[in-house]
């Protein structure tokens, strides 16, 4: 069962229950792959809630790779989820909630 106090989600990804968790060194990851000079650029950056599809797929993958799964952006993409677009928008939101805060 995912622990909320450390940022951790679960969440059907693939056909199979899946942690997800942005780690500080997930974080630095995404830091990298948006251009963000730091973690306040990089939360204001998702607080405009305007994200491409390849935004959701880096977030989960990095979420994946910080429960220590190994898996590739390109693999996380082509990975079904209940509800499809709609549902990796779900999964993004939650563990971007988890991490941050509401």
């Amino acid at each position: 069962m995912a622990n909320t106090y450390r940022g951790e989600i679960d969440a059907e990804i693939g056909g199979a229950r899946r942690r997800l968790v942005l780690t500080l060194g997930a974080l630095a990851e995404l830091e990298d792959a948006f251009g963000a000079e730091d973690l306040v650029a990089l939360t204001e950056r998702f607080a405009t809630g305007r994200l491409k599809a390849r935004d959701l797929v880096r977030i989960i993958a990095a979420g994946l790779r910080g429960a220590g799964q190994a898996v590739s952006d390109d693999e996380v993409a082509a990975m079904e989820v209940e509800g499809g677009a709609q549902g990796y928008v779900r999964i993004a939101a939650a563990l971007l909630a988890a991490t941050f805060g509401e």
